[in-house]
């Protein structure tokens, strides 16, 4: 089933059901409940903001934007990861004042709208997990490790229900809330990393640098690589450029055919978009294998025109 789809219906769901829990949530006076309903709503949230992200960056590339949209996936992704820590962060602070007082919650109807919550989520969970791309789209990811959080939060009210209802101890609510928080900033901090070095073009983490350099140093012909750059656009689609100083000797056909021997191999190592500059030995740049970039002001202040 299409990505799209699937976030479109499971929107709807949380939805509804988080206007529900967020009612009885104040209804019982349960923070459990409360903070699972703002849970819910930042799914809601999460799972909206990652299907507009879906929709713009299904938009072509042009001159203005000439890599075109996708990078909007993982800023989505990495929004979603910034409010799932500082929802888990927000409920930890209330949880530990409210720990300290003594409050009256109303643990029978917490129980009855935990259960509900732990279903709707449970079937939210496995139908995302079954019918879209949570493990290469980080856009799919962030959202459902909103949901997968929200799972966990149910079943922390329905535990806090339980010990309320048996031993009377409303300290309970604080305990499941504080507990279920810590996962999802856990699983936040995983996301907002992986987001995050996606968004500074850091080298994709399943990409082996030393590798690519062996692949293209390997192809006959090839004496020296420098400046060279590995990102990913966006999560399953890697870039590369590079300059490949060749022997001096090399006419064009043999060239495009190296080119092509390049390209074929690292698509097998994870490169989707592969650029080369191909240069003689006289080429007059630095051997650097990675090239500092740098702003005008500074190429002026070396003394360096393009």
């Amino acid at each position: 089933m299409h990505n799209k789809s699937v976030l479109r219906n499971s929107f709807f769901l949380i939805f509804t059901f988080m206007i529900v829990e967020a009612v009885f949530g104040f209804v019982s006076n349960s923070l459990a409940l409360i903070s699972d309903a703002f849970h819910m709503l930042s799914d809601a949230a999460a799972l909206f903001l990652s299907l507009v992200a879906f929709k713009i960056a299904e938009k072509r590339a042009n001159l203005k934007k000439t890599f075109g949209y996708k990078r909007v996936e993982i800023i989505a992704a990495f929004v979603n990861a910034s409010a799932l820590v500082a929802l888990g962060i927000f409920v930890i602070i209330e949880a530990v004042v409210r720990f300290f007082g003594e409050p009256q919650i109303e643990a029978k109807t917490m129980l009855a709208i935990s259960i509900l919550g732990l279903i709707i989520n449970l079937i939210v969970a496995i139908y995302m997990h079954k019918s879209s791309d949570i493990k290469e789209n980080l856009n799919i990811k962030g959202a459902y490790l909103h949901v997968l959080g929200d799972t966990l939060g149910s079943v922390g009210a329905i535990i806090a229900a339980l010990v309320i209802m048996k031993f009377g101890l409303t300290q309970a609510d604080s305990i499941a809330s504080i507990f279920v928080s810590i996962l999802i900033i856990k699983s936040g901090f995983g996301l907002l990393k992986d987001s995050f070095n996606i968004l500074i073009e850091a080298v994709p983490v399943e990409i082996n640098t030393n590798e690519i350099l062996a692949i293209i140093k390997g192809v006959d012909g090839v004496r020296e690589v420098h400046d060279l750059h590995i990102w990913a656009i966006s999560a399953g689609l890697n870039a590369l450029i590079a300059h490949v100083v060749v022997d001096d000797a090399l006419n064009v056909a043999e060239i495009s055919k190296m080119i092509k021997q390049i390209e074929h191999e690292l698509s097998h190592a994870g490169i989707g978009h592969v650029t080369l500059q191909f240069e003689g030995s006289g080429h007059g740049h630095k051997d650097d294998l990675i090239c500092e970039l740098k702003s005008k002001d500074e190429h002026k202040h070396f003394g360096h025109k393009h």
